[in-house]
Protein backbone atom coordinates (compact mmCIF):
# COMPACT_ATOMS: atom_id res chain seq x y z
CA UNK A 1 0.00 0.00 0.00
CA UNK A 2 1.68 3.11 -1.20
CA UNK A 3 2.01 6.33 0.72
CA UNK A 4 1.65 9.87 -0.48
CA UNK A 5 2.13 13.53 0.34
CA UNK A 6 0.33 16.11 -1.72
CA UNK A 7 -0.78 19.71 -1.73
CA UNK A 8 -4.08 20.82 -3.22
CA UNK A 9 -6.08 24.03 -3.18
CA UNK A 10 -9.64 24.10 -1.93
CA UNK A 11 -11.70 27.26 -1.34
CA UNK A 12 -8.58 29.37 -1.77
CA UNK A 13 -6.85 27.71 1.16
CA UNK A 14 -3.84 25.45 0.88
CA UNK A 15 -4.59 21.95 2.11
CA UNK A 16 -1.64 19.75 2.99
CA UNK A 17 -2.56 16.08 2.71
CA UNK A 18 -1.77 13.70 5.52
CA UNK A 19 1.58 11.98 5.26
CA UNK A 20 0.21 8.48 4.94
CA UNK A 21 3.81 7.31 4.61
CA UNK A 22 4.31 8.20 8.30
CA UNK A 23 1.58 5.73 9.22
CA UNK A 24 3.20 2.87 7.33
CA UNK A 25 6.67 3.69 8.63
CA UNK A 26 5.40 3.72 12.21
CA UNK A 27 3.13 0.67 11.88
CA UNK A 28 5.09 -1.36 9.32
CA UNK A 29 5.61 -4.45 11.49
CA UNK A 30 1.99 -4.52 12.65
CA UNK A 31 0.66 -3.94 9.15
CA UNK A 32 2.87 -6.70 7.78
CA UNK A 33 1.71 -9.17 10.41
CA UNK A 34 -1.97 -8.34 9.85
CA UNK A 35 -1.94 -8.59 6.06
CA UNK A 36 0.70 -11.07 4.88
CA UNK A 37 -1.51 -14.13 5.41
CA UNK A 38 -4.84 -12.79 4.14
CA UNK A 39 -6.32 -15.15 1.54
CA UNK A 40 -6.65 -13.22 -1.73
CA UNK A 41 -7.23 -16.22 -3.98
CA UNK A 42 -10.72 -15.13 -5.16
CA UNK A 43 -9.23 -11.86 -6.45
CA UNK A 44 -6.29 -13.60 -8.10
CA UNK A 45 -8.83 -15.65 -10.08
CA UNK A 46 -10.32 -12.43 -11.48
CA UNK A 47 -6.90 -11.17 -12.63
CA UNK A 48 -4.33 -13.84 -13.43
CA UNK A 49 -6.29 -15.68 -16.16
CA UNK A 50 -6.05 -12.48 -18.23
CA UNK A 51 -2.26 -12.26 -17.91
CA UNK A 52 -0.07 -14.31 -20.24
CA UNK A 53 1.47 -17.38 -18.52
CA UNK A 54 4.81 -16.61 -16.83
CA UNK A 55 4.32 -12.93 -17.73
CA UNK A 56 5.92 -9.95 -15.99
CA UNK A 57 3.81 -8.45 -13.19
CA UNK A 58 4.20 -5.22 -11.22
CA UNK A 59 2.86 -5.21 -7.67
CA UNK A 60 2.31 -1.47 -7.38
CA UNK A 61 2.22 -0.57 -3.71
CA UNK A 62 3.02 -4.10 -2.56
CA UNK A 63 2.61 -3.57 1.18
CA UNK A 64 3.60 -6.76 2.99
CA UNK A 65 4.57 -8.46 -0.27
CA UNK A 66 1.80 -11.04 0.11
CA UNK A 67 0.56 -10.82 -3.47
CA UNK A 68 3.96 -10.49 -5.11
CA UNK A 69 5.05 -13.64 -3.30
CA UNK A 70 1.93 -15.50 -4.46
CA UNK A 71 2.55 -14.43 -8.05
CA UNK A 72 6.18 -15.61 -7.93
CA UNK A 73 5.05 -18.97 -6.57
CA UNK A 74 2.79 -19.27 -9.62
CA UNK A 75 5.71 -18.77 -12.00
CA UNK A 76 5.37 -15.10 -12.89
CA UNK A 77 8.27 -12.66 -13.10
CA UNK A 78 7.54 -10.03 -10.45
CA UNK A 79 8.62 -6.45 -9.84
CA UNK A 80 7.40 -4.83 -6.63
CA UNK A 81 7.45 -1.30 -5.25
CA UNK A 82 6.15 0.53 -2.22
CA UNK A 83 6.46 4.07 -0.91
CA UNK A 84 7.40 3.04 2.63
CA UNK A 85 11.10 2.14 3.01
CA UNK A 86 10.47 0.06 6.14
CA UNK A 87 7.59 -1.85 4.61
CA UNK A 88 9.54 -2.34 1.37
CA UNK A 89 12.37 -3.91 3.36
CA UNK A 90 10.01 -6.29 5.15
CA UNK A 91 8.34 -7.19 1.86
CA UNK A 92 11.68 -7.82 0.14
CA UNK A 93 12.60 -10.41 2.76
CA UNK A 94 9.17 -12.03 2.53
CA UNK A 95 9.06 -12.14 -1.29
CA UNK A 96 12.73 -12.94 -1.84
CA UNK A 97 13.39 -10.14 -4.31
CA UNK A 98 14.41 -6.46 -4.00
CA UNK A 99 11.48 -4.07 -3.56
CA UNK A 100 11.86 -0.60 -5.04
CA UNK A 101 11.01 2.35 -2.80
CA UNK A 102 8.80 4.36 -5.14
CA UNK A 103 5.61 6.37 -4.94
CA UNK A 104 2.96 5.57 -7.52
CA UNK A 105 3.21 9.21 -8.60
CA UNK A 106 6.79 8.49 -9.68
CA UNK A 107 6.27 5.26 -11.65
CA UNK A 108 8.21 5.71 -14.90
CA UNK A 109 8.27 2.31 -16.62
CA UNK A 110 7.16 2.15 -20.24
CA UNK A 111 5.55 -0.90 -21.92
CA UNK A 112 7.23 -3.19 -19.39
CA UNK A 113 4.54 -5.28 -17.72
CA UNK A 114 2.00 -7.84 -18.87
CA UNK A 115 -0.04 -7.05 -15.78
CA UNK A 116 -0.13 -4.52 -12.94
CA UNK A 117 -1.65 -5.33 -9.56
CA UNK A 118 -2.62 -2.18 -7.65
CA UNK A 119 -4.45 -3.70 -4.71
CA UNK A 120 -5.44 -1.18 -2.03
CA UNK A 121 -2.70 1.22 -3.10
CA UNK A 122 -4.25 3.79 -5.44
CA UNK A 123 -6.79 4.55 -2.71
CA UNK A 124 -4.08 6.60 -0.94
CA UNK A 125 -3.51 8.86 -3.97
CA UNK A 126 -5.29 12.24 -3.72
CA UNK A 127 -8.28 12.43 -6.04
CA UNK A 128 -6.79 15.26 -8.08
CA UNK A 129 -3.74 13.12 -8.84
CA UNK A 130 -5.48 9.83 -9.59
CA UNK A 131 -5.88 10.29 -13.34
CA UNK A 132 -2.21 11.20 -13.79
CA UNK A 133 -1.08 8.24 -11.69
CA UNK A 134 -3.29 5.80 -13.58
CA UNK A 135 -1.97 7.24 -16.83
CA UNK A 136 1.52 6.34 -15.63
CA UNK A 137 0.36 2.78 -14.94
CA UNK A 138 -1.24 2.59 -18.38
CA UNK A 139 2.09 3.58 -19.97
CA UNK A 140 3.88 0.91 -17.94
CA UNK A 141 1.72 -1.83 -19.46
CA UNK A 142 2.62 -3.70 -22.60
CA UNK A 143 -0.02 -3.63 -25.36
CA UNK A 144 -3.07 -5.61 -24.18
CA UNK A 145 -1.66 -5.66 -20.63
CA UNK A 146 -4.05 -5.96 -17.69
CA UNK A 147 -4.46 -3.68 -14.66
CA UNK A 148 -6.25 -4.59 -11.42
CA UNK A 149 -7.24 -1.81 -9.00
CA UNK A 150 -9.22 -1.67 -5.77
CA UNK A 151 -10.67 1.12 -3.67
CA UNK A 152 -12.75 1.36 -0.54
CA UNK A 153 -16.32 1.65 -1.78
CA UNK A 154 -17.69 5.17 -1.43
CA UNK A 155 -17.37 8.73 -2.66
CA UNK A 156 -14.83 11.43 -1.83
CA UNK A 157 -11.70 11.84 0.27
CA UNK A 158 -11.30 11.27 3.99
CA UNK A 159 -8.76 10.75 6.72
CA UNK A 160 -8.93 7.85 9.15
CA UNK A 161 -6.48 6.91 11.90
CA UNK A 162 -3.53 8.69 10.32
CA UNK A 163 -4.17 7.67 6.72
CA UNK A 164 -5.92 9.45 3.89
CA UNK A 165 -8.26 7.63 1.52
CA UNK A 166 -9.86 8.38 -1.82
CA UNK A 167 -13.05 6.31 -2.03
CA UNK A 168 -14.72 5.46 -5.34
CA UNK A 169 -17.97 3.92 -6.51
CA UNK A 170 -18.79 2.59 -9.97
CA UNK A 171 -19.68 6.00 -11.39
CA UNK A 172 -16.55 7.60 -9.97
CA UNK A 173 -14.24 4.93 -11.35
CA UNK A 174 -15.91 4.99 -14.76
CA UNK A 175 -15.54 8.77 -14.95
CA UNK A 176 -11.89 8.47 -13.91
CA UNK A 177 -11.07 5.86 -16.55
CA UNK A 178 -12.74 8.00 -19.21
CA UNK A 179 -9.97 10.57 -18.62
CA UNK A 180 -7.12 8.11 -19.20
CA UNK A 181 -5.67 7.40 -22.62
CA UNK A 182 -5.14 3.75 -23.44
CA UNK A 183 -7.15 2.10 -20.65
CA UNK A 184 -10.53 0.42 -20.97
CA UNK A 185 -12.68 -1.16 -18.28
CA UNK A 186 -13.31 -4.89 -18.56
CA UNK A 187 -15.12 -5.57 -15.30
CA UNK A 188 -16.17 -3.84 -12.08
CA UNK A 189 -17.30 -5.79 -9.02
CA UNK A 190 -17.82 -5.30 -5.29
CA UNK A 191 -16.45 -7.55 -2.56
CA UNK A 192 -16.34 -7.70 1.21
CA UNK A 193 -13.00 -7.20 2.92
CA UNK A 194 -11.06 -10.48 2.94
CA UNK A 195 -10.21 -10.04 6.63
CA UNK A 196 -12.96 -11.68 8.72
CA UNK A 197 -12.96 -8.91 11.32
CA UNK A 198 -13.65 -6.37 8.56
CA UNK A 199 -16.12 -8.36 6.49
CA UNK A 200 -18.67 -5.53 6.72
CA UNK A 201 -16.37 -3.20 4.72
CA UNK A 202 -16.93 -3.10 0.97
CA UNK A 203 -14.34 -2.79 -1.79
CA UNK A 204 -14.69 -1.65 -5.38
CA UNK A 205 -12.60 -3.84 -7.67
CA UNK A 206 -11.91 -3.39 -11.37
CA UNK A 207 -9.98 -5.04 -14.14
CA UNK A 208 -8.81 -2.86 -17.02
CA UNK A 209 -6.72 -3.48 -20.07
CA UNK A 210 -4.34 -1.52 -22.25
CA UNK A 211 -6.10 -0.89 -25.55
Amino acid sequence: MGAFAAQTRGGGALIVATMTSDYYETHAATFFAETCAVDMEPLYRRFLPYVCPAGHLLDAGCGSGRDARAFRERGYTVTACDASPTLAALAATYIGIPVAVCRLQDVAWSETFDGIWACASLLHVPQLELAAVMQRLARALKPAGVLYVSFKYGVGEREQNGRRFTDLDEAGLTALVDRITGLELQEIWITADRRPERASEQWLNARLYQC
